[in-house]
């Protein structure tokens, strides 16, 4: 990261210096060529009044070729010239200098040579009798005064690209230091104190990296209570088999063990198939089949299932439900039904009843599963969506439930954005409403 950022800076730094000094030595040749051009005005103001004197000759021999002076008429023939014999050069009409004399009074044009090492400046002014007087010189060019100053210019560019290189790798070290200092101690306050603009990203690598240890301490915890789940109904298992192996269980009391052996199983195969589908649903591979469907329905389909289980256990099963749909994985809502059903019955009392509705109510769903059970304390509503809570384990136990069923329904209501609402007191049974977004047609 400190190379790439340092890298970045020196290509911005390399390519600053280097248009910096483009610009510089244009707009100073731009100033060079404004000063010749208005040093020319003052030599065309002072050479006017001079051309009709007797001085005219004397002055024009002193002049010697450092200015070169031209009359040229109204026809763009040329009437005298310092440098060169006037009958032999062309006519002048056409030259930009004189065209704009001719038709503003003054003007002015730089031409570079052939060889571009120099340049030639002319102003030129027009006089009372119509014709113009044209001043000209030579001076070098922007190239040549750029091939001249070159090794001056790239020992400059090195020395400005040297402190840039050291000034960059200082600010680099500031910019980096911090989130090296993060990642030392991701706990400390004073990583993010230098920059305030990097405090915001300081907070998400914390938060980021407080979620990782939580869910790293969730799955430690998820483990170690798989373990101790999965202990029980093996070591039940192990151990009715064993006295049946031994002989010690003969006649009706081997076949309670073997009821007991397959009570065990069974709720051993539960427990696993709870886990497979939470770890499925925690798969970051994992997608939901979306589709639009009928809550009710899929509720009265699932409530059937359910009928012998809340027969065994003496609890009356009714539903009243009504078309709503909502656009969600069917397994899932199947699951998520039943999970809340099956909880319902196996924490009812003898008797009891278990009331499933379905109703849109406005642009939501709501699926509502009220129970006449043993209810749940406040202080256990809150956790009773975690994994393997259990308000009273011996029941647990003996109606062979895992722990896991409201945490199955939290994970599905979670990925289909519903909300899940509880209400509940000990003696009075349970209500719990699941909210889903409703889909019209």
């Amino acid at each position: 990261m400190k190379r790439r950022i340092l890298a970045y800076f020196m290509r911005m730094l390399t390519a600053a210096v280097a248009l910096t000094t483009v610009l510089m030595t244009l707009v100073t040749y731009g100033m060079f060529e404004r000063r010749m051009i208005e040093d020319l005005s003052v030599d065309a103001q002072v050479l006017h009044p001079l051309l009709d004197s007797s001085d005219a000759g004397r002055v024009m021999d002193e002049l010697n070729g450092a200015l070169r002076v031209t009359i040229i008429g109204e026809d763009g023939v040329v009437r005298y010239d310092n440098c060169s014999d006037a009958s032999r050069m062309d006519n002048h009409l056409n030259r930009p200098e004189v065209a704009q004399a001719l038709k503003t009074g003054e003007g002015s044009d730089v031409r570079d040579s052939q060889t571009m090492d120099t340049s030639t400046f002319y102003y030129a002014t027009r006089l009372e009798d119509g014709s113009v007087l044209r001043v000209a010189k030579e001076a070098s060019s922007i190239f040549s005064i750029y091939l001249n100053a070159l090794p001056l210019i790239l020992l400059v560019m090195a020395m400005m690209i040297a402190v840039s290189f050291f000034a960059a790798h200082l600010l680099t070290d500031r910019l980096v230091d911090p989130i090296r200092r993060l990642t030392a101690d991701m706990d400390g306050e004073h990583s993010a104190a230098s920059y305030p603009e990097l405090q915001p990203f300081m907070r998400t690598i914390r938060s980021q990296h407080e979620e990782i240890l939580k869910s790293a301490d969730m799955r430690v915890e998820f483990t170690a209570n798989v373990s101790h789940e999965l202990k029980t109904p093996l070591t039940s298992i192990s151990g009715y088999a064993e006295l049946i192996e031994s002989g010690m269980a003969q006649g009706e009391q081997a076949q309670r063990f073997a009821g007991e052996i397959h009570k065990s199983a069974n709720r051993l195969l539960t427990l696993i198939n709870d886990i497979i589908k939470l770890s499925q649903m925690d798969a970051p591979e994992h997608r939901i089949e979306r589709e639009v469907v009928d809550l009710g329905q899929i509720a009265e389909g699932t409530v059937n299932q359910l009928r012998i289980s809340a027969e065994k256990m003496n609890v009356t099963l009714t539903t009243d439900v009504k078309p709503g749909l909502v656009s969600a994985d069917k397994g899932m809502m199947e699951e998520l039904i039943y999970n809340l059903c099956d909880n319902a019955i196996r924490y009812n009392v003898r008797g009891g009843s278990v009331r499933v509705e379905v109703r849109p109510v406005r642009e939501r769903v709501l699926l509502v599963v009220q129970d006449t059970g043993i209810g749940i304390g406040r202080e256990h509503q809150e956790r009773v969506f975690e994994r393997f809570y259990r308000v009273d384990k011996s029941r647990s136990k003996a109606t062979g439930g895992t722990g896991l069923g409201l945490a199955i329904v939290k994970h599905i209501a979670a990925q289909h954005d519903a909300n899940i609402t509880m209400e509940s007191e000990p003696g009075s049974g349970t209500t719990i409403t699941v909210s889903f977004e409703r889909v019209t047609r």
